[in-house]
């Protein structure tokens, strides 16, 4: 399985859920065995500066490559990419399911 983390902070003056919710979108993409777009809790006692966080599970890499080749993936990331500041993505393999 592949664990797909993004983690986004929204440029000033731009409203973080109406972010948020554009990002869920992602979810409607069927090559997810699991996907989640929510707001941080911001209650880190060092570090609150991300605002969202998306999270996504995948069978294989083949299925995360289907995932961002999806029309919507591209549409979504479009609208979003200008009103985020930071966005910052880590992929892993992980043997646990």
């Amino acid at each position: 399985m592949i664990r797909h983390i993004v983690l986004f902070t929204v440029k000033p003056g731009e409203d973080r859920e109406q972010v948020r919710s554009e990002l869920a979108r992602l979810g409607t993409i069927p090559h997810s065995q699991f996907f989640e777009v929510v707001l941080n809790s911001k209650v880190d006692l060092y570090s609150n500066e991300v605002d969202i966080v998306v999270y996504g599970e995948f069978a294989d890499e083949a299925a995360l490559a289907a995932f961002k080749a999806d029309p919507i993936y591209h549409e979504t990331t479009a609208l979003v990419r200008p009103r985020r500041e930071v966005r910052m993505s880590a992929d892993y393999r992980t043997t646990k399911e």
